[in-house]
């Protein structure tokens, strides 16, 4: 008997597959009636939906919204636009929840769908929830479909960044979106809050017919750093497809990868509220502890992950967190989530203090280190080598091994990580250290250790 629907789809974070062939149109309607459900136990009456520019995405859309109906649940459909706009449309029309359909960085064969109910961002169980409540049938239809409203919320939006940032001088950028859907709503809301801006694929094409929408790739910089050298704009921004997250380009080309903006933004906040807590994943560097705590702030490390963070920030009430993969949150005078073109405004807020931009970045705590690189693996053949690793590795002249996500090994003079990716089947692996010597020892150990519990591995190092 052929399954109702894919369980491959329903992963740590999100739901996302191939369009067409695990994520089809009544695999959407299904999950929309599920989500429905859940919302109706919870007594929720509506919910929010948005899409990013996908060419798959107005009818996973109205696929969705159908199965939402069906539970009886009322909608506000707020067209295409960054997944960030969705969640803000949840606290600005007071739904608390909504659900993105966005693939994200994916290539553009791949959707899926990002959800927050009950002002709760879905991950792990509650999402494999929707899955059993799918299989066992046991969805809720209401005797009355659920109401369908189209929504106006980004001029609202709009004039909240617009309302909340102000620059100090005018400062000319470049953008890249990769033909994502952030590009036009970048565009218009640098211009506004005094900007001059210069586009890069800022039209928005599902096929991405430049490069891919993923600014942690390096490759993907290349166009935006090859600009920035032309011309006279003094710093660039990239953002991923669905607008969520932020790379960042230095005049001089440099990549300021996402753990130094964070120091950057953290620096910022502390200045105003003394003792905040300021929250990281287990793949930022070991610069941001001392620099927080030198600020008076309090540096709580996290598992990877949007909805994960999320979740750490509410428990630890923390003011800000940054994430190695792009993702930023700002829950100072910003809502807690998520959002790239947000943290873009607050990063020109924050340069345009100074006569030259690149004199904060460049000013940055810095040490040797590697991008994100992985390891291929088969499905799920990712966290037996990890687990395996961390129980049988031996990491010597190590001061600390942190296991809350995957293995981290801190040294005197740098550390080194290994953790399953929870949307891909690879090993994320990520090295630091003080100098170039000190990279190549810890480099050694990993490999050594590695190929110890897994002899065929292709190591990226």
């Amino acid at each position: 008997m052929t399954p109702v629907i894919s369980h491959s789809i329903f992963k740590a974070y999100d739901i996302r597959g191939i369009v067409d062939e695990t994520l089809t149109e009544n695999a959407c309607e299904l999950i929309g009636q599920a989500i429905g459900t859940k919302a109706h136990e919870k007594a929720i009456t509506h919910i929010c939906v948005g899409r990013d520019g996908r060419l798959s995405g107005p009818k996973l859309q109205r696929a969705l919204i159908k199965g939402l109906r069906k539970a009886g649940i009322g909608v506000y459909d707020i067209g295409a636009l960054p997944t960030p706009v969705l969640y803000f449309s949840t606290f600005y029309l007071k739904t608390g929840s909504g659900v993105a359909i966005t693939g994200s960085h994916n290539p553009p064969q791949y959707n899926g769908l990002k959800m927050m109910l009950g002002e709760e961002t879905l991950h792990g169980e509650k999402i494999q929830e929707l899955y059993e409540l799918i299989t066992s049938g046991d969805l809720y239809t209401a005797e009355k479909e659920g109401s369908l409203e189209t929504v106006e919320v980004k001029a609202a939006y709009v004039d909240t960044i617009l309302n909340d940032v102000k620059l100090s001088r005018p400062i000319k950028v470049d953008v890249d979106a990769g033909n994502g859907i952030a590009g036009p709503l970048a565009m218009e809301v640098l211009t506004k809050l005094g900007a001059q801006v210069k586009g890069l694929y800022t039209e928005v094409d599902g096929k991405f017919p430049n490069h891919h929408p993923d600014p942690s790739k390096l490759d993907n910089l290349r166009d935006l750093q090859e600009e920035l050298r032309k011309d006279d704009a003094e710093i660039g921004l990239a953002f991923d497809g669905d607008g969520d997250r932020l790379g960042v380009v230095a005049k001089d080309g440099e990549i300021i990868f996402p753990d130094r903006q964070a120091m950057l933004f953290a620096a910022d906040i502390l200045e105003r509220n003394p003792g905040a807590v300021i929250v990281h994943d287990v793949k930022c560097t070991r610069n941001i502890r001392p620099w927080v705590e030198e600020r008076g702030g309090v540096c709580v490390m996290s598992r990877t992950g949007h909805s994960l963070i999320k979740a750490k920030m509410k428990e630890v009430k923390a003011a800000f967190a940054g994430e190695m993969s792009g993702h930023i949150f700002f829950n100072d005078r910003w809502p807690g989530f998520d959002d790239g073109l947000y943290a873009a405004c607050r990063l020109l807020e924050i340069v345009t203090r100074y006569k030259n931009a690149n004199e904060p970045l460049k000013s940055l705590p810095n040490a040797v280190c590697t991008p994100e690189l992985q390891i291929p693996t088969s499905e799920g053949e990712n966290f037996s080598l990890v687990e395996k690793l961390r129980n049988n590795a031996q990491f010597e002249g190590a001061k600390e091994i942190i296991k809350i996500d995957g293995v981290r090994v801190e040294w005197e003079d740098g550390f080194a990580l290994a953790r399953p990716s929870n949307t891909t089947p690879v090993v994320v692996l990520r090295f630091e250290a003080d100098t170039e010597g000190a990279l190549k020892r810890i480099q050694e150990v990993f490999r050594r250790e590695i190929l110890k519990v897994a002899p065929t591995a292709k190591l990226p190092f």
